[in-house]
């Protein structure tokens, strides 16, 4: 059984026995559009939608699916996210704010160890939207069901400098899947979970290892000029005083196939994800969420 950890960013949002009504967050129509810069002063003080995130996975559920029980490399813990959300010419806006001790701006450096270079092992923070694309939606990647979702990933290192979140599709199937990481449920069966970047050049590129000294400190990625789907929402963070300010924004019909379109008057539905110097499972994660664009005209 292979556990492919680069295709799990999105793994499980959290399992529960009773599933409640998902939060609703509405879609304002914008008098002006914001710049995404990550200053949120233009959102206003007030409206804003109260969203609580927790770890994605209980101790007991760590053990059923062999990782780590207690989970130590999820240092974010329940917390709340702040929301708003709205739409000015065309496209969506999306603006988010959420406590953190710090700003976790390095992602596994190359450091020359001896006469070599090692990876080390720090992890940026980052934040992650994901919208339902197609299939059963579930609110965990760990299903039964089958169903694919849009994935917006901002990173604190790879993706701030560019002003972009890597576009992605996540798919989740109980079908044999190339290239997936697997996952054995006890008494059920195998689950494949599929993460791939939409079309286009990526924002960032890892570099390999050194093999001169080169400092005793090397970046382990550059770098590149996104394009195409995966470069389809734009998005800058912030933080400042014990907080991270976000901002995301993307057309509302990006006209890519592996993207949602959000259409006026629909009711879609999401969730996010706090990654607070972690990856892959050790993130908090939000109940599923209605983004509704009732009002959008």
């Amino acid at each position: 059984m292979k556990l492919l950890a680069s295709l799990l960013l999105l793994l499980p949002f959290a399992v529960q026995s009773q599933t409640p009504a998902p939060q609703v967050i509405a879609v304002a129509n914008l008098a002006t559009a914001p710049k995404v810069d990550g200053e949120l002063g233009e959102w206003g003080g007030s409206g804003w939608i109260k969203v609580p995130v927790k770890p994605a996975l209980e101790r007991e559920e760590r053990a059923k699916y062999g990782l780590d029980p207690a989970g130590e490399r999820n240092v974010a813990g329940s917390l709340t996210v702040e929301l708003k959300a709205g739409v000015a010419a065309g496209r969506f806006y999306l603006a988010v704010r959420y406590p953190d001790d710090a700003a976790d701006t390095v992602h596994k450096e190359w450091s020359w160890r001896g006469d070599k270079y090692q990876r080390e092992n720090q992890l940026e923070d980052m934040f992650a939207v994901r919208f339902h694309l197609a299939g059963d939606f579930d609110r965990t990647m760990l299903s039964t069901k089958e169903y694919k979702v849009d994935v917006w990933l901002w990173s604190a290192a790879r993706t701030n400098a560019g002003g972009i979140a890597e576009d992605m599709t996540h798919h989740v199937t109980t079908k044999l899947q190339e290239s997936a990481a697997e996952y054995q449920v006890k008494d059920g069966p195998v689950i494949y979970i599929t993460k791939r970047r939409d079309e286009g050049v990526a924002p960032y590129e890892m570099l390999p290892r050194p093999k001169e000294n080169k400092g005793e400190r090397l970046a382990s990625f550059a770098a590149a000029n996104a394009s195409g789907s995966v470069a389809d929402v734009a998005a800058k963070g912030v933080w400042k005083a014990g907080r991270w300010s976000l901002e995301f924004s993307r057309a509302l019909d990006s006209g890519h196939a592996d993207d949602v379109a959000l259409k006026p008057g629909a009711r879609i539905t999401g969730q996010i994800a706090v990654f607070n110097k972690a990856s892959a499972e050790h993130k908090s994660v939000s109940e599923p969420l209605v983004f509704d664009f009732g009002a959008v005209k």
